[in-house]
């Protein structure tokens, strides 16, 4: 089917738990809408997740708006249950999602439209609602003598599971959840594991409560407001303490190592000297938000993000982020979807209360 020259109210651009609760909304909102995912199938970023990671072990997943996520097969990989769950949202809502699609860049077009440039086409549409997570933009430093090691390097986008690392001596390099739920996984197997961060790691015991998490997301929100890059969750939060956690501390799993001066062909070496030697490097190091494609539009501040009240983007109110900054949980996503929708249907509502029309 051939969609190119398409003219549509709202663009989505991302089939995640942000993309489809702004679709879920825009359904009920009366606007005429597209949704382009680039993705093979349904499930968002979950979809790529790593086959250890069971449903048990994954961070709660929250209900989409709408339809309720029923209580699955907790030893079933996280990818399949979740992957499932979306797929049978966007047919049950009659989602218009298309894919694979792979958004190229986002354009001004004539008389105050914008022009949404992809693989499958191009579509002309009032606003835009960008919903594309960081999944796509694995964060890789670097640091002195990388490019000699001679053993092998990965980033936490291409972990599939803790038997490629067993019989290894491993250094995983960040402080974040991922970094710790592959460090666990790992050192089970591993000859033997090295964790090095940044910064020393910032251990929460207890549950996150509706306080802790209003203040955590107040932080985040003023951050991108001031169009600086959002920070990583696990930044603001900590890293929450379990039992797992806790019996892994105590076999010394969790010994961090501050940041290595270099890197060396068979390991990597310290400030003072010290060095260790090393099969793999993990990098755990985090994700970017997958922003490119909006370059034209010239979005960013000299900060180097963009800033956005709400969802809204400050230098374009027709343009809405969702899934970025403090919308970036799950739960956020949810509400961000929303309020995205009611901000843009408001914005294309004339003096009458009237929808106005694709021209």
């Amino acid at each position: 089917m051939n969609h190119s020259g398409r003219e549509v109210d709202t663009v989505v651009i991302g089939a995640g738990q942000a993309g489809l609760s702004a679709a879920y909304f825009l359904r009920r909102s009366g606007l005429d809408f597209v949704v382009l995912d680039h993705s093979p199938g349904s499930g968002g970023a979950w979809q790529f997740r790593w086959p250890t990671l069971t449903y048990g072990k994954a961070h709660r997943v929250h209900d989409l708006p709408g339809m309720r996520l029923e209580e699955g097969d907790t030893t079933r990989p996280a990818a399949e249950v979740v992957g499932e769950y979306f797929g049978a949202y966007e047919r049950a809502f009659d989602l218009p999602v298309l894919r694979p699609v792979d958004v190229t860049a986002v354009r001004e077009g004539d008389d105050g439209r914008l022009l949404v440039e992809s693989s499958a086409g191009t579509w002309t549409t009032k606003t835009l609602i960008n919903a594309t997570g960081t999944w796509d933009r694995p964060f890789w430093p670097r640091y002195p003598g990388q490019e000699t090691f001679r053993g092998r390097q990965l980033h936490t986008a291409q972990y599939n599971g803790p038997a490629d690392f067993a019989g290894q001596r491993v250094i995983v390099v960040g402080g974040g959840a991922s970094g710790t739920q592959h460090l666990l996984e790992i050192s089970e197997v591993a000859a033997e594991t090295h964790w090095v961060t940044r910064r020393p790691p910032v251990w929460r015991d207890g549950e996150f409560n509706e306080d802790w998490g209003r203040e955590v997301v107040a932080n985040v929100a003023e951050r991108v407001r001031q169009g600086l890059p959002p920070k990583s969750v696990v930044a603001e939060t900590g890293l929450a303490v379990t039992d797992e956690i806790r019996r892994a501390r105590e076999r010394g799993v969790f010994d961090r190592l501050p940041m290595f001066e270099r890197i060396t062909p068979t390991g990597a070496v310290w400030a003072d000297g010290s060095g260790v030697e090393a099969d793999v490097i993990l990098w755990a190091t985090g994700f970017r938000a997958a922003l490119d494609h909006l370059a034209p539009l010239r979005l960013r501040e000299a900060g180097g993000g963009v800033a956005v009240d709400g969802t809204r983007a400050v230098r374009d109110p027709r343009i809405h982020l969702v899934g970025y900054g403090p919308s970036a949980s799950t739960i956020g996503a949810n509400r961000a979807g929303r309020s995205a929708v009611r901000e843009l249907r408001h914005l294309l509502t004339d003096d009458k209360g009237q929808l106005t029309a694709v021209a």
